[in-house]
């Protein structure tokens, strides 16, 4: 029979036993009482008539308080003044041990802080920026991993100008879905009152890889998305086959009809004037007319 040492046994019990309990520490009379000290030294640390009422305290240690004051500070709604008092052992004299500004449950507080990796959005970087890969990208993979004869041949070493990561199936994916759900997407406005798809338009260019049977590149120059990655069932007004514009026809010059008329009934007004022009017009005689 395999015998157990006394040490062994002796740790195997201090490992496995009940874990040991924090003791909750007493409030130390002396401490609690120096809500003066603590009220003064939270007037000198804030700005004159900062300092509200008292609003409690918490043991924080043997022999150790901490007073909390209300914050009159505008800029500060809902913090508190926070004041830790202690004294030795066997002393009778509290001193100040720390004295800060904390927030409460209902405090103003700032943001939680993202890393600038986290804040980047796609069109911040600008001319001069860098923006370094972390090595641990889940979209990119080593090149010699990325390649068979289902997935891009794109790192192949070409006279050793290979690339040493390409992208990888997941960051593939992500970008598919990023294109597809973005402005060169089928969802897209322009897209929905396009007249027909881009996978039936000259102007399209299918990329490479698998990438081929859902995204091009538009190159039409009067189009919205010139140069830009759009899916095949994506469209817009400038589509290779929309319109055929019609030739310039000529016109002859137009026809006036001057043998039939129209009778427009005329205003009272306008009847007497035309009565009026009528009278004070000369009589023609016959020598004005021409004849003998």
């Amino acid at each position: 029979m395999r015998q157990t040492s006394p040490a062994r046994s002796a740790s195997a019990r201090t490992t496995s036993g009940p874990a040991r309990r924090t003791r909750t520490p007493a409030v130390d009379t002396a401490c609690a009482e120096a809500v003066d000290i603590a009220r003064e030294a939270a007037a000198d640390t804030a700005s004159p008539g900062q300092v509200g009422e008292h609003l409690g305290l918490r043991a924080e240690g043997d022999r150790v308080v901490t007073h909390y004051f209300e914050c009159l500070d505008q800029a500060y709604e809902g913090w508190r003044w926070a004041v830790t008092v202690t004294r030795a052992s066997r002393a009778k004299n509290v001193t100040v041990s720390e004295c800060v500004l904390l927030p409460g449950d209902d405090a103003l507080l700032a943001p939680p802080w993202v890393p600038w990796l986290e804040r980047l959005r796609p069109g911040d970087l600008g001319p001069g920026d860098l923006l370094p890969t972390a090595p641990d990208d889940v979209r990119l993979a080593p090149g010699y991993t990325e390649v068979d004869d289902s997935g891009d041949r794109q790192a192949d070493w070409e006279l050793g100008l290979g690339r040493v990561r390409v992208l990888s199936r997941e960051g593939r994916d992500e970008a598919a879905e990023r294109w597809y759900d973005g402005v060169g997407g089928p969802r897209a406005p322009i897209a929905a009152s396009a007249p027909a798809q881009c996978s039936t338009c000259g102007f399209y260019v299918a990329l490479a890889g698998e990438l081929r049977q859902l995204f091009g590149v538009c190159a039409n120059e009067y189009a919205p998305d010139d140069g830009r990655v759009v899916s095949a069932d994506h469209g817009c007004g400038a589509h290779s086959e929309a319109v055929s514009i019609p030739a310039v026809s000529e016109h002859s010059p137009p026809v006036i009809d001057e043998l039939g008329y129209e009778v427009v009934p005329a205003s009272p007004a306008d009847e007497a004037a035309a009565d009026a022009a009528v009278d004070d017009a000369a009589p023609l005689d016959d020598e004005a007319l021409g004849h003998s």
